[in-house]
Order: C-alpha cells, then structure tokens, then sequence
C-alpha cells in the first residue's frame, strides 16, 4: 500500500543513492476532460481551472526536496503543466518525450464518452478489453503497446538521475499502467487531473510506489 501524502512524508522521501525517485502528476483540466471526452494523442490545451491545478502542484512541490530536472509529454495539456512546475521550482528546461503521451484512443478520440459504448460498440469494446494486446480500431494502442512505451521512457530518465529527484507529467492512462508495473496486486483507484504519484526506481526489476495519486495540494480549489 503506497504511503498517505503529507509534508512530512514528502519530505522524508528524499532519493537515495540507490534509487531514482520520480514524481508523477497528471496534467491539469482541460474542457475536454470537463465535457467527458476522450484526448488520446489529440491537443487539448488546459482549461483555466487546470492551470489553478498546475500551479497548486507547482506550489507543493517547491516546497519539497531539490527537482534534478522535469520531463513531460509533448501534449500541450502535459507540457503546459510542466512549464507552470518548472517556473515556480527553478528548473530551465522541460524535456518533452513523445513516450510519455496518453494511450492511443483510436476512433474514439474526439467522442464523448457516454456516447461510445452504442455508437462505436466494436472499438469501444476494444479499449475496454482484457486482453492486453487488443488495439483499438483506427491507429488506437493495445495496453502492452501503451506498457512498453511508457516503461521505456521511465527507465531512461531512472538510470540517468539515480539518487536524484525528477518530475514526469504525463496522462491518465499512461500513469495507471505504472501503477500495474508497481503493484501487480490490483489497482487503487481514480488518477485526478493534477494529481501527484512518487515511485522509487532501482532498476528494472525493482519498481515501488510510495505515494498514489494524492490530490492533498487541491483540497483548496
């Protein structure tokens, strides 16, 4: 069970030289998550309460232990939050990496979600599939596809910050498969827009999570 989010516990997560601590945090609103439709890989910038999310998260993590540097997806909606963390926390320059984008949603992509279910019946029945290496019709990504890619990048920014404290914003979808590769047991519910996820990497083998999709800094929005 991943740690409660508190100053404290924050704060005694400092990195190790064995490991890299990386914190998460999904991108803030966008009207699009507002209205319930489904981004995939399409840009959507935030909505103004998304940016108040970013710079709640901004705040909370200045106050933490010392950022080595921030990486985002290209996605507007990510990049726009790691530019508002990276302004407040004193880093020069968010790195985009096209690995740490959402999850291909195919044909869905631009729908609203309580419509595709009898509207796209064959493609929603895809990405709602157990079977990890169903893509979704129309260019859309199996979750194996979405594991690899999201892994890769991880385990690219771990080995070259180990015993340091790095940033990645990236997206729902992208976040929960980190959570399945810490924690094969199950899943621990909703990732908020704008919430904070840390994970301690060793190496490849080795893949905790200390904190879970906490959204403590929010409580005031």
């Amino acid at each position: 069970m991943a740690e409660s989010f508190t100053t404290d516990s924050f704060s005694s997560c400092y990195p190790h030289p064995d490991y890299a601590e990386i914190v998460v945090v999904r991108h803030g609103q966008t009207i699009w998550n507002a209205e319930r439709k489904v981004q995939g890989h399409l840009d959507v910038e935030l909505n103004e309460i998304g940016r108040q999310q970013a710079h709640a998260v901004a705040d909370k993590l200045s106050r933490g232990p010392k950022i080595s540097a921030i990486y985002s997806s290209d996605l507007e909606r990510a990049f726009e939050t790691a530019q508002i963390i990276a302004s407040k926390c004193g880093v020069l320059e968010v790195v985009k990496d096209f690995d740490l984008r959402e999850r291909h949603k195919g044909d869905l992509q631009g729908l609203c979600h309580h419509d595709i279910a009898k509207t796209n019946p064959i493609s929603y029945k895809a990405m709602m599939s157990d079977n990890e290496d169903q893509e979704i019709p129309g260019g859309g990504e199996s979750i194996n596809q979405l594991f690899e890619r999201c892994k890769s990048a991880l385990l690219r920014i771990g080995k070259n910050y180990k015993g340091e404290r790095v940033v990645v914003v990236s997206h729902g979808a992208s976040i929960e498969i980190l959570y399945k590769w810490a924690c094969v047991n199950g899943y621990e519910g909703k990732i908020h827009n704008a919430s904070i996820s840390i994970f301690h990497l060793y190496d490849e083998d080795k893949w905790t999570l200390k904190v879970w999709a906490n959204v403590s800094h929010l409580s005031t929005n």
